[in-house]
């Protein structure tokens, strides 16, 4: 386990905030014991959460031809078929997961592939799991092509508190099966669009962990 290097800087200068802040109460009121203890509690508390938030697991590539694994950690909160008008302009298999702040947020590669196709749309800050997020929040989308010709398309989106995408790749970028190809700061989704014959091995409300958890099998 890691510190993703998004959270790097902003952890470094809270824990100097923090400090900083604890020692002036201590200096300017020292008898104030039950004061001081609930501050230092209270800051304790809040750095863990934050440090969490931008904890970074180990996570293997994989070359698992045929399956798509889950892009993020979260809960699968859509699974329906869609009409994806953005790119495919066709109907697809939509699959959703939403991060709440207290997941690991890193974006990783549901397959292998290149970047054919990359997009980034500004845009509202509408609860992540609002209908119209996908359509109107902050978001990238990137369509993968895989090593045998199918093409996924993956939407990070902005949610309310998640003010700030970050990706790493653009269009012509290789990708690894489950590498870490962006990050989203505090909650949001991801969507997944595959093709209508892919098989959902997700239901709803199932609990993902991002490049582990296995969410459709590509039909051969």
């Amino acid at each position: 386990m890691t510190i993703h290097k998004e959270g790097r800087k902003l952890l470094f200068w809270l824990l100097i905030i923090l400090t900083a802040l604890n020692y002036a109460l201590y200096y300017y009121f020292p008898s104030q014991e039950v004061l001081l203890n609930v501050v230092l509690l209270v800051s304790v508390v809040f750095y863990v959460i934050i440090l969490q938030f931008f904890r970074n697991p180990f996570v293997p590539v994989r070359n698992d031809d045929g399956m798509v694994y889950a892009p993020a950690d979260g809960k699968v909160v859509v699974i329906e078929e869609v009409v994806e008008d953005e790119f495919f302009k066709d109907r697809r298999k939509q699959v959703s997961i939403f991060m709440s702040p207290f997941n690991v947020h890193v974006n990783r590669s549901p397959i292998t592939g290149i970047v054919e196709f990359f997009k980034y749309h500004p845009g509202k800050y509408l609860v992540a799991w609002h209908p119209k997020s996908s359509t109107e929040n902050e978001r990238t989308t990137m369509v993968i092509k895989g090593t045998d010709g199918t093409k996924l398309l993956v939407r990070q989106i902005a949610g309310a508190l998640a003010r700030r995408i970050k990706w790493y790749v653009d269009a012509g970028s290789p990708l690894q099966q489950c590498g870490e190809y962006g990050f989203i700061k505090f909650g949001s989704r991801v969507d997944v669009f595959l093709p209508l014959d892919a098989e959902v091995l997700v239901h709803m409300d199932q609990k993902t962990k991002g490049g582990r958890t296995p969410i459709a099998r590509l039909k051969s």
